[in-house]
């Protein structure tokens, strides 16, 4: 399984594509079938009881399976969410979301990932484990 896309190239295709105009994901690592990624904490990921909110974590798992395809397929903004499945494992203390992406098969019309989130306030803890897929175009 090869890489197409950089670290670097990923989070600027993101950030264009999503028309961002802060930083809104940080790819920290991609390697052959794996990437790293931060979402930067914001006030407004809390829920009540000082624990980052299921929203949050979503948006975190999502992008780093967006992360991930688009490191191992290219530029391809149309890849899209098939299939999502999170369970929530502990409560995420207020920190960045760190996720850890790992290509579980990539075909040619779907690809399939599991994604481990953490806190950065209690890195050591694994907040929520995310299974999912990603709809990929059909090259004409």
């Amino acid at each position: 399984m090869d890489v197409k896309l950089t670290a670097q190239q990923v989070e600027d295709l993101i950030h264009l594509g999503f028309a961002a105009k802060k930083k809104m994901l940080g790819i920290e690592e991609v390697r052959p079938g794996f990437v790293r990624t931060r979402l930067p904490y914001r006030d407004s990921m809390l829920r009540p009881g000082n624990v980052l909110s299921g929203p949050a974590l979503f948006t975190a798992a999502d992008l780093t399976m967006y992360a991930l395809v688009l490191s191992h397929v290219g530029p391809e903004m149309m890849a899209v969410t098939a299939n999502f499945n999170m369970n929530f494992l502990s409560k995420a203390k207020p920190g960045d979301i760190i996720g850890e992406g790992k290509m579980l098969k990539l075909g040619r019309r779907l690809a399939v990932m599991e994604t481990l989130l953490y806190s950065s306030a209690e890195p050591e803890t694994l907040v929520a484990h995310v299974t999912g897929s990603y709809a990929l175009p059909v090259k004409s």
